[in-house]
C-alpha cells in the first residue's frame, strides 16, 4: 500500500514536558520501531539547565515505524501534556500556524480524551 506524500521518517514533536529526557523519549517512541536519532530542542538559559523547549525531532530507521508512531502517539498524554506529533516538513515548521487552527486542534484533542 502506498503512503501519503507527507509521510517520512522524521517526526516533529511539540508540547513535550520541558523536563523530559532523551531516555524517556526513547522509551515512548522506541515502542514503535528502531530509532536512528532523537534531538530535543534545548533552551539557552543560564538559569535552568537541561530544559527542552517542549519540542523534539525523532528520526526512525523505517518509514512505516514513523507512520505507526504518528498514528499512536498524536494526543498521547505525557505528564499532563498531550503530544502533537507531525511529519517534519522543512517549509512548514518555521511558519507559525494559524491561531484558529491551533485552537481547533486543541479542542479536538480535548474532546477526544475527555478533558475540559
Amino acid at each position: 500500500s502506498r503512503l501519503p506524500p507527507e509521510v517520512n521518517r522524521v517526526l516533529y514533536v511539540r508540547n513535550l514536558p520541558f523536563k523530559i529526557s532523551s531516555e524517556e523519549m526513547y522509551d515512548i517512541f522506541g515502542k514503535y520501531g528502531a530509532i536512528r536519532q532523537i534531538r530535543l530542542g534545548k533552551t539557552c538559559s543560564l538559569w535552568v539547565a537541561n530544559e527542552t523547549r517542549g519540542t523534539a525531532f525523532v528520526v526512525y530507521e523505517d518509514i512505516y515505524d514513523a507512520k505507526n508512531a504518528v498514528d499512536h502517539l498524536s494526543g498521547f498524554n505525557v505528564c499532563g501534556r498531550y503530544l502533537v506529533v507531525l511529519y517534519y516538513q522543512a517549509s512548514r515548521v518555521h511558519k507559525s500556524m494559524d491561531v484558529n487552527a491551533k485552537q481547533q486542534e486543541l479542542s479536538q484533542l480535548k474532546a477526544r480524551y475527555g478533558v475540559e
